[in-house]
């Protein structure tokens, strides 16, 4: 079983806490337009909004912690309270057959099972330290099969 991925889905940015407004504000000014927002619960917690690049179908996805306990508060306490690169996600067709697939080659899943993400998607994390025996691609990767919402 081989892995199909169809394309860069988005970029994601972490933001520190109290500085969404701030950070969507600057890339409305840079041509970005908001196309979706969302409070995500859950494991992640965050508050997304998602940005659209030009009439592009590329996007950037700003990621502001809804509290301590989020995974992007921890990666920002990390990097000194400063944001930054969050992940890069890839989009595929099917999330379990990608999963299958990057789980019998070895890599390194953070999450069990695909699971629910924002706008409907179904994700699935891999960890930055990614293949059990050959080393590390050093950046968070998701993985995301587009719901109902987001698609044609």
């Amino acid at each position: 079983m081989s892995i199909h991925i169809e394309l860069i889905d988005h970029v994601a940015i972490a933001v520190p806490s109290g500085q969404l407004d701030a950070q969507i504000a600057l890339y409305e000014k840079m041509g970005f337009r908001v196309i979706h927002r969302e409070e995500v619960y859950g494991k992640d917690l965050v508050r997304e909004v998602m940005l659209q690049v030009g009439d592009s179908g590329n996007k950037i996805q700003l990621l502001e912690p809804l509290n301590e306990d989020s995974p992007v508060a921890k990666q920002i306490e990390k990097q000194g309270g400063r944001g930054g690169l969050a992940h890069v996600a890839f989009k595929v067709a099917s999330a379990q057959e990608a999963f299958d697939s990057l789980k019998e080659a070895g890599f390194n899943l953070i999450d069990a099972a695909p699971r629910p993400g924002g706008s409907g998607a179904t994700v699935f994390f891999l960890h930055p330290k990614s293949h059990t025996t050959d080393g590390a691609l050093g950046v968070l990767y998701e993985f995301v099969q587009e719901g109902e919402e987001h698609a044609p």
